[in-house]
């Protein structure tokens, strides 16, 4: 029945103590999902070895079609609903904040379109469960999915290339959303981002110092074009925009610099070429030179300044995620039961 807790009788897992209750919640972020909702939660586990408890949990973002029927049809514990189209990362964000207020310990969040393997969830807690990591990332064979193209290959590989030098971690699929969380981690994390969660989290856990592994794992066949990929200039545009905000955001004194750097670099440059001149033709023509030397150093030193209120800012936002992860585990100390919950 939907809702309801299906008892099971499963092993301990090995590093987990007695006498302790452990659950796994499932989110899937769904948007006009109910042509393919049922075949990803047909596959989905109801019961796993180190869990008391396997909860299935939906984030409805909006939905014009009968997606809450269809997750209500096949057993969902736990739905959660925006009246109207929020986007995939605040989705995610909701879903999570959901998941602890019901006494989640451990999430795993999932796609709607069966794009990944239900049975290679076991792959993706066991680190968790044996205190190995608090985020867990499912790297997908991408160079073997038929239906990527290649621009898209290539795409995620210099995403996750860019993301691994932010974030400081070695993960070959940071576009991936199969992946699982510790209660800990999920606290911890936010998204800025209104596109998508991916890289930002990542990026996040890498500054904060969590212990993040990925697992390779296996991919279903393709049953509906991406609702991210809707043109491939479009995906890139929002590629290129959200690895410049990470930058902005999480590496805002290197950002800065580095642009201080180059207009500095520059104006010397022309500023040297003016001196050439100056004193090789008698002090005579070239003052466009100067001009654009003086114009390129003071916005150069400018944005050296900038690069340090930027710095200070990062540290006032380091703090104030700090406070709100007080808040949060305060909030979400609570256990709930099933819920249909709106936002």
């Amino acid at each position: 029945m939907p809702g309801e807790d299906i008892p099971c009788d499963h092993g301990r897992h090995p590093l987990l103590p007695k006498g302790e209750h452990v659950k796994l919640i499932i989110q899937i972020p769904c948007y006009n999902e109910a042509d393919t909702l049922a075949i990803t939660l047909r596959e989905l586990p109801r019961t796993m070895e180190g869990f008391d408890k396997v909860e299935w949990l939906i984030i409805n973002d909006g939905s014009t079609d009968n997606t809450i029927e269809v997750a209500k049809t096949n057993g969902v514990d736990h739905i959660i609903s925006f009246t109207n189209n929020q986007g995939l990362a605040r989705g995610f964000m909701a879903g999570l904040d959901a998941c602890l207020k019901l006494g989640a310990d451990v999430i795993v969040n999932t796609d709607a379109d069966n794009q990944y393997c239900a049975a290679d969830i076991p792959l993706l807690v066991s680190p968790i469960l044996d205190k190995r990591a608090d985020i867990v990332v499912g790297a997908r064979p991408i160079g073997e999915i038929k239906h990527f193209s290649m621009i898209k290959k290539f795409l995620q590989k210099l995403g996750s290339l860019i993301v691994r030098i932010a974030s400081k971690t070695d993960l070959p699929d940071t576009t991936s959303g199969f992946r699982a969380m510790n209660r800990d981690a999920a606290l911890r994390l936010n998204v800025f981002n209104d596109y998508t969660y991916t890289l930002e989290t990542i990026i996040q856990a890498g500054q904060k110092n969590m212990a993040i592994v990925s697992v390779p794992i296996r991919v279903n066949d393709d049953l509906r074009p991406s609702r991210l990929v809707k043109s491939i200039p479009r995906y890139v545009q929002k590629s290129i925009i959200t690895i410049i905000r990470i930058f902005v955001v999480y590496k805002p004194f290197r950002f800065f610099m580095a642009i201080s750097l180059l207009l500095i670099a520059s104006g010397l440059v022309v500023g040297m070429r003016f001196l050439y001149y100056y004193f090789s033709a008698g002090g005579e023509g070239h003052i466009q030179s100067l001009i654009l030397a003086s114009i390129l150093l003071g916005i150069g030193f400018q944005m050296v300044a900038v690069a340090f209120l930027a710095d200070l800012q990062a540290v006032n936002r380091r703090l104030t995620e700090d406070v709100q992860f007080r808040l949060r585990k305060i909030e979400s100390s609570g256990k709930a039961g099933s819920s249909e919950v709106g936002h």
